[in-house]
């Protein structure tokens, strides 16, 4: 990573450490949503954009581990392994479900994925022994760290910002890693990637498992901020959300879910001044964006960049077409 991107990162960062100071407790209540969902795109992003698996599944990932963490806390555990076991749970889980996708793909995978966000949801439903059914659980404890409790906005808010880095990073490292690279050939072209040695199955239920997993930490996460949680609260309209957060920011690029979720989490916070037409709006600004940004935002920026590159040195540019043209005609040779 380049010296301007890593001050660039610092300077972001600074700006989310300084943001509670100048924000009421129902703004950092938005923030602290923004991270966990962002923390949910990115692991549907890693399944969708960088393996190619789609999902409607989050969702339900998210109630497991909400679901988890809530009774583990409200039963006196400490809230690190209420997190931990969330994510084991969603990670195993996910593993599962990856197995689907060694036989179906596309829309089929998307179907499947979707019956299983339905059975979870039924089955919080119906369990009320366990769940509360549909009243849900109330009185969510939220983390103490060393003696520091985080019932107050201000205090939760960097606790979740200090989860959100550090699984930023650890995405980061994954995408960097040879898995990273080989959940991308998977994507682009998964018999020339079995053709390479990469093991396909493997990457495949790989991109589900962590993907979950990521999954299980936010929904742990939205029940410590919320407090309460019942089934309904983690249905379709919610994986299709998420999904909707990794499209829009642009799926495939590291920062699009965090961007998407800034959107889809915000936008209809900055249009509430419109009153009973800002979801009018919001629905319109979706729609444009989808048609004029096929590839997401990021996306569009990364056309634009290349376009003013061309424009700069199109000299540059036609030597490497030519280049590449007469790569290709010996190869057909």
């Amino acid at each position: 990573m380049s010296l301007r991107k890593i001050l660039f990162l610092l300077a972001g960062l600074a700006i989310l450490i300084a943001l509670p100071f100048s924000q009421s407790n129902y703004g950092l209540l938005v923030l602290s949503s923004w991270l966990i969902y962002s923390i949910a795109a990115m692991g549907l992003n890693l399944t969708l954009g960088y393996a190619g698996q789609i999902s409607l599944a989050q969702a339900g990932f998210m109630a497991l581990g909400a679901y988890t963490v809530a009774l583990m806390t409200m039963a006196g555990i400490a809230w690190p392994f209420a997190l931990i076991a969330a994510m084991l749970l969603c990670f195993v889980l996910g593993l599962l479900l990856g197995y689907p996708a060694l036989r179906v793909q596309h829309h089929f995978l998307a179907f499947v994925t979707l019956a299983f966000n339905a059975l979870v949801i039924l089955v919080l439903r119906n369990e009320e022994w366990l769940t509360g059914g549909t009243y849900g659980l109330t009185g969510i404890p939220r983390p103490e760290i060393f003696g520091m409790k985080t019932m107050m906005a201000t205090p939760f808010y960097y606790f979740v910002l200090g989860l959100f880095v550090l699984t930023a990073l650890a995405l980061y490292g994954i995408i960097r890693s040879p898995w990273g690279r080989a959940f991308k050939g998977l994507r682009e072209n998964p018999i020339r990637a079995n053709s390479l040695g990469v093991d396909v199955r493997k990457m495949t239920l790989l991109a589900f498992a962590i993907g979950a997993a990521y999954g299980g930490l936010a929904g742990g996460l939205i029940a410590q901020l919320t407090q309460y949680i019942e089934p309904h609260s983690f249905g379709l309209p919610i994986s299709l959300k998420i999904l909707l957060m990794v499209i829009v920011g642009g799926a495939g690029f590291f920062f699009g879910p965090v961007l998407g979720a800034f959107l889809i989490v915000l936008a209809p916070e900055f249009l509430r001044f419109t009153e009973g037409y800002y979801l009018m709006l919001y629905a319109v600004l979706v729609i444009v964006l989808m048609v004029f940004c096929p590839t997401g935002l990021l996306g569009l920026a990364e056309r634009a960049k290349n376009a003013l590159k061309q424009r700069r040195n199109p000299q540059a540019t036609a030597w490497t077409t030519k280049a590449a043209l007469d790569s290709n005609g010996e190869k057909n040779q």
